[in-house]
């Protein structure tokens, strides 16, 4: 009893203090319009009007509190920065989907809190005050009396005290259970408006994996160059100049040193077999032609060094994760060499260009055609590669060609 009493005394106060703030609601939308129409007046609103929102943000905020508190659940707390920068702001502004979250809150609490918030008024004076009008009935006069519940007049002492006392506990009844329902209802539509949806929390769990994805594309790419130049400037030097001593200690002892002669020799071998496979290393983890020339320098280069003519459309590639310049370094390369080695082409055509984040790489030659990836073709090794960067690949080889390979990686960043 004393539980559900306290309920509803939370849950009235809950609903008045809610009319209180949805008539204080009523200002955001005049608020929010002068903001935007001083965007035009002197710029003002440019800057003003994202420190509106802010504003809006905290209001929010603490109504969505008060739900919580109320149903006796925990949330995390939604906060809200302005970033550096006019610009940065308005497009965290249009791409925010609190934003929307806010303003579409800002209507529902107008329509549901004031009348929630006057029902609650209601009950509360009829509870209250019942009595004490009911016994204030000698003021009225006679051809006018008071009137209570079903407009029943009040002419006496003993109606006054049977209609105030029974007005009181009907209206007392209806407060004490319907109230926790109604402020319930309202409290669970606040968060409603207020968290995202299933589909929007999915939504952004992907763009958060896009943003990481990027971050450990960006993180791989710088850690392959660091390791490409340090075993290029570092282990390579070194097998170098081990290789020189060997070579020069060959050449001082001759051909008479017998068995010291042949480990030398067969050292220095070792050594020139071990910077073979080293260089081999680093171009299949990051070319270096890469770090010196750059993406499209590279694919010129491809290009160039082909056995079938090469024409190459680069578009505006921007700046691109090393691990994704490497991945499409290869996979043209691949291809081209693919085409040249099986297709019987005449002319290939390799062309890229960056679109909605991603890139789009598309090989094509006019070859016989017929790939069979079965037979474990370079076609495979393109497949595999763009894959493990999350992307496509399309393959479309008609017997008679032509032959035309596409793929997508993702490049956001």
């Amino acid at each position: 009893m004393g539980e559900h009493f306290h309920r509803s005394w939370r849950a009235c106060v809950y609903l008045l203090t809610g009319l209180g703030s949805a008539f204080v609601t009523l200002l955001i939308p005049p608020v929010l319009g002068i903001g935007v129409l001083s965007t035009a007046v002197g710029g003002v609103g440019v800057v003003l009007f994202p420190r509106m929102l802010l504003g809006l943000r905290q209001w929010t905020e603490w109504h969505r509190e008060r739900a919580a508190a109320l149903l006796g659940v925990e949330l995390t707390p939604r906060r809200m920065t302005l970033d550096k920068g006019v610009r940065a702001q308005w497009r965290r502004l249009r791409e925010s989907r609190d934003v929307r979250r806010d303003l579409r809150w800002v209507l529902r609490q107008i329509l549901v809190g004031i009348p929630a918030g006057l029902a609650a008024v209601t009950g509360t004076v009829a509870t209250v005050l019942s009595l004490p009008m009911a016994l204030l009935w000698w003021i009225f006069p006679a051809d006018e009396p008071f009137r209570m519940l079903v407009s029943i007049p009040i002419t006496n002492w003993g109606t006054a005290l049977a209609l105030g006392v029974g007005q009181t506990l009907a209206a007392g009844a209806l407060t004490y259970w319907v109230f926790p329902k109604l402020a319930h209802a309202h409290a669970t539509s606040v968060i409603h408006v207020l968290e995202p949806s299933a589909e929007e929390l999915l939504s952004e769990r992907v763009e958060e994996l896009t943003e990481s994805r990027a971050d450990v594309l960006d993180a791989h790419g710088a850690e392959l160059r660091r390791i490409e130049r340090d075993l290029h400037d570092g282990t390579q030097a070194r097998l170098v100049a081990i290789a020189m001593r060997l070579g020069v200690a060959k050449e001082a002892l001759g051909d008479d040193a017998g068995a010291v002669a042949r480990l030398i020799q067969e050292a220095h071998a070792g050594t020139e077999e071990a910077m073979t496979e080293l260089r081999t290393v680093i171009r299949t983890m990051y070319p270096p032609i890469l770090a010196d020339r750059g993406l499209e320098g590279a694919l010129a280069a491809v290009a160039a060094q082909s056995a079938v003519p090469v024409e190459l459309r680069l578009g505006e590639l921007g700046r691109l994760p090393a691990a994704i310049e490497a991945a499409a370094y290869f996979i043209v390369a691949e291809a081209v060499t693919n085409a040249a080695k099986h297709s019987g082409a005449t002319l290939l055509t390799v062309q890229l260009s960056r679109y909605t984040g991603k890139l789009l790489i598309e090989v094509t030659d006019n070859g016989v055609g017929g790939v069979d990836e079965s037979r474990g073709t370079g076609v495979v090794g393109i497949r595999r590669r763009a894959a493990a960067l999350d992307g496509t690949t399309l393959v479309e080889s008609p017997t008679g060609g032509p032959t035309a390979i596409t793929v997508e990686l993702p490049c956001a960043s």
